[in-house]
């Protein structure tokens, strides 16, 4: 015998029925019509009705099935089914769930709501303009009171002929009569809006899964006023994982004995460039038979489904809350944009869920975007400045190609003015803007052509550099560098100094004592997606050094113009650091740095044995840093005299070298 009966009218009930079904329980479902029975699944524990019931037709069906619980899922408009639903509950003696839909919230000011049918019909008696009618058909009729309707009402029907008959008897024909079958995106709501010229749209508050929000922002979009027919009835009620688990609790286990709980299985999914039909076939599949959508806002609109209950969330812990939470949603859907591999949130996922998680991986932007320009893309250097900060101008100096997300509107524009500002206006420049939808935009030119492009929040760009460089060690000439008075760390001390650093590409360097800023220039183009931070006090050397900089393009050069220690306690934490002029604070320095990461490494340069005996003496039984590497080195470089060459001797330089042993426990006695 059926032990529930639900009156599925929406999507939860369905849903519901599913469930319930898959796990043991044998459920009734009464629905109004062929076509809502054909969304239900074929399940040898639901049986389906399609005939709609009066209230004495629902009371017989109910003595029929005895005990069995009673869920009202009917459409939150269908107030009189509801009442016939309940006063049938409340005569037969059976258990009445009234199972809601989500509500959303909106923004009210460019709405306006009406209580009835009726109400929106005298509304619309008084406005001029086109309207865009998504209510349906069942209360067509009303909307012919409108004096010229003939000409202004669009509406949007089911596909389905007995529909259609009736609409057009009530003179609604042609292209007044659009038939089609949901889900609607919110392009395809705005591209409608924008067809018909209309002004308004009048739509039902069905919620989420009811494609409210995807035409309420569709007609914020087109400029359209919003007309909203507000819910008939202050319901109390259930969520659909209310529902679920209360009658798990009334009813107790199923009595099937192959029933048996499930895991919820989720899968990250990869949803491509945005548009539906960039997503792979395995990725929509399992979309389509999910419980439940979850992303952002754009991620859940372009998968454009939107009957399925979704949670609109981008934080991996927040997504992780919800899953456990709502155990009813066996099959979760987490949506990413492009791959799950590139640039996304999967990485904290992965951490959250770890084996539980399936991954179906999608088209990564930089894949579509080289295959537009017919460009291969094995040996395009990938890199982001959504949300994120890298050294583009610094990449495209070492790389022929380089792939990037931009994360704003004038993001590109900022660096196709850097890269003129750097000479480097022989970098050809293309951009991708709304890639995959029908406004799709690839645009291609030279730095110049894009110094004050806007471009739309979706976009992204390759820079092909014709020449990138080839060197991959330190070894810039001396003479290189703009040098005027000011000291420089020459280059024979300078190179062995960068191999002392041991550098890595992201390394967050200090250049204390910056002088014209030849080791900051040489660590910048080393560290290309880090960092270099290079403290000068003197004003002649920090204006030197800024036209170094632009010089050598060391975009991800940080001039500081103070005297440290003091100019460094604002700064993010070294990875590494190079002490090439201390004014006598080198153990106040080494302290902070200490502080700021006692995993540092450093090199220290001294060319007076006044600077060797301070170093020394700090390290001397210091047990917070490695026993020092000290060099000295004496280089001396040719110089032509006539017809003779002559070695000239250069300063010996002391080299000191260590790396702290990253315990932040103090060793003079005390423990951590």
């Amino acid at each position: 015998m059926y032990k529930v009966l639900i009156f599925a009218g929406t999507v939860e009930g369905r849903t519901l029925a599913e469930h319930l079904a898959e796990k043991g329980y044998e459920v009734h479902v009464c629905v109004a019509t062929e076509y809502g029975e054909s969304l239900l699944p074929k399940h040898a524990g639901l049986h389906i009705s399609h005939k709609r019931l009066s209230r004495d037709e629902m009371e017989e069906k109910m003595e029929r099935l005895r005990d069995a619980l009673v869920v009202d899922a009917t459409h939150p408009y269908a107030a009189e089914v509801t009442e016939n639903i309940r006063s049938a509950c409340e005569r037969t003696g059976k258990t009445y769930i009234r199972l809601l839909r989500d509500t959303q919230k909106i923004d009210e000011k460019d709405c306006v709501r009406v209580e009835s049918v009726s109400g929106a019909v005298e509304y619309l008696k008084q406005t001029q303009g086109n309207i865009f009618l998504t209510t349906g058909s069942k209360e067509l009729r009303a909307f012919t009171e409108i004096e010229d309707y003939r000409e202004r009402v669009f509406a949007r029907v089911l596909s389905l002929p007995k529909v259609v008959e009736a609409c057009s008897a009530l003179g609604f024909e042609g292209k007044h009569l659009i038939c089609m079958q949901g889900p609607f995106s919110k392009e395809l709501n705005t591209a409608m809006l924008r067809q018909f010229d209309a002004k308004y749209l009048v739509t039902k508050d069905t919620g989420a899964a009811g494609g409210f929000l995807e035409k309420y922002e569709a007609a914020r979009e087109a400029g359209a006023v919003t007309v909203i027919i507000g819910r008939p009835l202050a319901e109390e009620g259930v969520s659909l994982e209310e529902c679920e688990a209360l009658v798990q609790r009334l009813l107790g286990e199923p009595e099937c004995p192959g029933a048996q709980e499930e895991a919820q299985e989720i899968a990250l999914i990869g949803i491509g460039m945005g548009s539906a039909g960039s997503m792979t076939v395995e990725a929509r599949d399992f979309c389509r038979s999910a419980d439940v959508l979850i992303g952002a806002s754009r991620m859940l609109e372009s998968v454009q489904l939107p009957d399925k209950p979704r949670f609109v969330s981008y934080k991996p812990q927040e997504i992780a809350d919800f899953i456990a939470s709502h155990p009813a949603y066996r099959r979760v859907a987490v949506l990413l944009s492009g791959d799950v591999g590139f640039y996304s949130g999967a990485k904290k996922l992965f951490d959250l869920f770890g084996d539980r998680l399936t991954i179906l991986p999608g088209i990564a932007s930089p894949v579509y975007f080289c295959d537009k320009l017919r460009v291969s893309w094995e040996d395009v250097c990938l890199a982001s400045v959504h949300g994120r900060k890298n050294n583009l101008v610094g990449l495209c100096r070492k790389n022929a190609k380089v792939f990037a997300l931009v994360g704003n509107s004038g993001g590109i524009s900022e660096l196709c003015r850097k890269l003129c500002s750097y000479g480097m206006s022989g970098v050809r420049v293309h951009i991708g803007e709304r890639l995959s939808y029908p406004d799709e935009k690839i645009s291609s030119g030279t730095p110049g052509d894009f110094s004050d492009y806007e471009t739309d929040g979706l976009s992204v760009v390759l820079l092909e550099n014709p020449q990138p460089e080839r060197v991959v060690t330190p070894g810039i000439p001396d003479e290189a560098f703009l040098r005027d008075k000011v000291p420089m760390t020459k280059e024979e001390v300078r190179e062995i100094c960068m191999c002392k650093l041991r550098l890595t590409e992201d390394a967050v360097v200090y250049d204390i004592g910056g002088g014209t800023g030849s080791v900051s220039i040489e660590a910048a183009r080393l560290a290309v997606r880090g960092t270099v931070y290079s403290i000068e006090k003197n004003p002649s050397a920090v204006a030197l050094m800024r036209e170094n900089k632009k010089k050598f393009a060391a975009d991800n050069l940080e001039i500081i113009e103070g005297l440290a220690p003091w100019a460094l306690r604002e700064l993010p934490a070294p990875t590494h650091a190079f002490l090439g002029g201390t004014s006598g604070n080198l153990a106040e320095i080494m302290e902070l740095l200490y502080e700021k990461n006692p995993s540092l490494r450093v090199v220290i340069t001294a060319i007076t044995l006044e600077t060797v005996a301070e170093a020394v003496r700090y390290f001397k039984g210091n047990p917070r840093f490695e026993e020092p590497d000290i060099a000295q080195i004496s280089a001396a470089k040719g110089r032509t005299a006539g017809s003779y060459h002559l070695m000239m001797g250069q300063n010996p330089v002391y080299i000191i070298s260590s790396t702290g042993n990253g315990n932040t426990a103090d060793e003079r006695g005390e423990e951590s």
